[in-house]
């Protein structure tokens, strides 16, 4: 499939950050309800993301109505308050180095603001690195879309939520992967975790490795019984700037572990071991805290 080439409006680079401003104030939220989403399309006649992003929203968009509008229509509408906009864009991080660009996907509300930057972001995931063909994302994109529904919705229902403790709030929710199944593919996890022996060894809970294929059916089904990897890294591109790991409940479209590290020797391009002790650790210490608490108790019903 054919890579995707993104014009970027107003600036060549936006800076966007999925764990620095994804929290919209509760004015927003509401404003955002009320608007029709206009999902932008990429300008280039050979990028394949038009078709794939029309059959996802089609599928999977039910929180406001929506339009699809040509990439040369944004500028004009953006400043429009009864429009929201679903967009790709390009986004890189001053502090990083390596300058690495990577492709985002934001929710922004429209409105008299004078650069895109500046518009009200509701929610914000990263999706590739620039350089890399969009079907290392496409199948995925029916999550993705469903995920930042769901992320409006849940900071609507929970105003104490806000953008220094988002990431932690979503990262409680890691203990319940165990009660789930992990579909992760062999190619997105490090070397020393590519077998299920392997995993087993500090993840003792039920792991499948499966295809692209098996990950977008599990989407479309709204499997209960699934979680999946989203992992955005350079693939095979020598870079070494940031891998995101998030995982994401097939049904529900639930974050339930969010993490990136820079990618080193030491920390390759994928899912790491360190990852999946994370969930095992909290799987522990929660079993600790319930061991702990069932002793107080019966020491309290001795006494």
């Amino acid at each position: 499939m054919k890579k995707i080439l993104f014009t970027v409006l107003l600036l060549v680079f936006v800076q966007f950050s999925f764990s620095q401003k994804s929290v919209a104030t509760q004015e927003q939220i509401q404003a955002f309800l009320k608007t029709k989403t206009l999902v932008v399309l990429d300008p280039s006649p050979l990028s394949d993301y038009n078709i794939e992003i029309q059959e996802t929203i089609k599928k999977h968009w039910d929180i406001t109505e929506y339009e699809f509008i040509a990439h040369s229509e944004f500028e004009k509408k953006r400043v429009d308050p009864k429009y929201s906009f679903l967009i790709m864009n390009r986004v890189f991080y001053t502090k990083d180095k390596t300058q690495a660009q990577y492709n985002f996907l934001h929710l922004l509300l429209g409105g008299d603001y004078l650069l895109m930057k500046d518009m009200p972001e509701l929610a914000s995931v990263p999706v590739s690195y620039l350089e890399v063909d969009e079907s290392s994302y496409s199948y995925k994109l029916g999550i993705l879309v469903r995920f930042m529904q769901n992320h409006v919705k849940l900071t609507r229902d929970n105003p104490n939520l806000n953008n220094n403790n988002i990431i932690r709030y979503y990262n409680k929710n890691m203990v319940g992967v165990r009660e789930k199944t992990l579909y992760v593919i062999q190619d997105e996890l490090a070397k020393n975790v590519n077998t299920l022996k392997k995993i087993h060894k500090i993840y003792p809970y039920d792991v499948k490795i499966v295809t692209k294929e098996d990950i977008e059916d599990a989407i479309n089904r709204h499997d209960e019984n699934v979680v999946l990897l989203h992992k955005v890294g350079p693939e095979n591109y020598n870079k070494k700037a940031r891998c995101w790991n998030v995982l994401i409940g097939a049904s529900d479209a639930k974050l339930y572990y969010f993490a990136y590290h820079m990618v080193s020797a030491k920390k390759p391009d994928g899912f790491l071991a360190e990852d999946f002790k994370k969930l095992a650790k909290k799987e522990l210490l929660d079993i600790k805290k319930q061991e702990k608490k069932q002793e107080k108790q019966n020491k309290d019903s001795v006494k």
